[in-house]
């Protein structure tokens, strides 16, 4: 899966980051992932977040709830082969490779170019490298396409990200389509939850648990309200 002239280190205008990688068990296989920092326990993520200061961009490091993501798609195998998925905030990419393994037309977006190209090394060195690749900022939204799926890991940390988020799920989502959200039970995310579901939102969760310090995960499956359209596409 990888080579000898990959790189070791990640540039970026804030300095250089030591490149490591994490072998992630999902769906019968295993992906090697390059990341900036696995952040698996609340230890990692209260140290990475330090770091962030000195420049470390959030999107470089695996996050748990990015492999909660990857197995419940390997999960849901047949809903996926053959669809258009679009991924929110795909940092190191794993939940979309996933997706794209299994016959998916993916597109990865990020508004970090260097997360995005983190991203795209890790379609290629996992066998995923026919994913489309897109910077894209949720607060000047661009993208016209619509999806059976959108998938995102983590993005609901901020409070003031949830009215863009919800413009691209009402969007950008096909006729029949859902949204899978995986999120470390953080409460800021539960207000958006909360939100959709008290505007006629299908809300279901499946949890799981990832790293040895088993850090609990919720896999949100949102589905629109009866009264927006929906159908295959």
């Amino acid at each position: 899966m990888s080579g000898a002239d990959e790189p070791t280190v990640l540039s970026t205008t804030a300095g250089d980051f030591p490149l490591a990688e994490c072998r992630v068990a999902v769906g019968g296989r295993t992906w090697a992932v390059l990341h900036a920092g696995a952040v698996f326990t609340r230890e990692d993520e209260a140290r990475f977040l330090a770091g962030e200061a000195a420049g470390r961009p959030y999107g470089v490091a695996l996050w748990p709830s990015a492999v909660a993501l990857a197995h419940e798609v390997a999960l849901r195998a047949a809903e996926f082969a053959g669809r258009s998925v679009l991924e929110l905030g795909a940092g190191t990419g794993l939940p979309g490779i996933v997706a794209a393994s299994l016959g998916a037309r993916v597109v990865q977006t990020d508004r970090q170019e260097v997360a995005l190209h983190l991203c795209r090394l890790n379609g290629q060195r996992n066998g995923a490298a026919a994913a489309e690749h897109r910077v894209a900022d949720w607060t000047e939204w661009s993208e016209a396409g619509r999806y059976d799926w959108l998938l995102g890991a983590d993005v609901l940390y901020g409070d003031s990200l949830h009215p863009h988020l919800r413009r691209i799920f009402e969007a950008n989502l096909a006729p029949g389509g859902r949204v899978l959200l995986a999120d470390p039970f953080r409460e800021v995310s539960f207000r958006l939850l909360e939100a959709l579901q008290a505007d006629g939102w299908a809300v279901t969760l499946n949890k799981w648990t990832v790293g040895e310090a088993g850090r609990p995960v919720g896999v949100f499956d949102l589905a629109p309200p009866a009264g927006q359209p929906r159908g295959g596409t």
